[in-house]
């Protein structure tokens, strides 16, 4: 490959990082190209729009997530409660905290009818529940997985909004 073919992966890092820490709403056109460090049309030389761009910074950091989650996984399958006791802890440590505000960003984009929030949540969220699966017992079956997926992003959604006490209860 090129230098200039390099381009749009080595943006992909310093783009995942501003889109963490400020947010879907706070990453314009031009905020973007100045946290990769160049300008608004190249950006669009590579991307064909701002959808595009956005899709691959969202699938970045969701591939940072996973190596999070990976990096929290148990060694060998656990069942559903012992997994949600091992994972619900971890996202809520301060390491976390960008991703869950990002998640729940695209989550409420995605509510308001935003269609490219809803095709990378759903992308993200399928491959959580792949994950998930991936880590329970074998017999568990993808049900399991996705009741698993649903459970958690209760507890974030709960802790989101000050809800502790209530996440603390039902993690037991």
């Amino acid at each position: 490959m090129t230098e200039a073919a390099d381009r749009p992966a080595i943006w992909l890092d310093p783009l995942a990082d501003h889109v963490l820490a400020h947010g879907i709403a706070g990453s314009s056109l031009r905020a973007l190209a100045r946290a990769a460090g160049t300008s608004d049309r190249m950006l669009l030389y590579y991307y064909p729009d701002k959808g595009a761009l956005l899709a691959a910074v969202l699938e970045r950091a969701a591939g940072r997530m996973t190596a999070l989650l990976d990096a929290a996984a148990p060694a060998q399958p656990l069942g559903a409660e012992e997994l949600r006791a091992r994972i619900v802890p971890m996202l809520r440590e301060p390491v976390a905290t960008p991703f869950m505000r990002l998640w729940l960003e695209l989550a409420a984009r995605g509510a308001a009818g935003d269609a490219l929030a809803r095709r990378v949540g759903a992308a993200i969220g399928g491959g959580l529940v792949v994950w998930i699966e991936a880590h329970l017992l074998p017999d568990a079956g993808p049900a399991a997985a996705a009741r698993l997926l649903a459970e958690i992003e209760g507890l974030v959604l709960l802790d989101s909004l000050g809800m502790a006490s209530v996440v603390d209860q039902a993690l037991g």
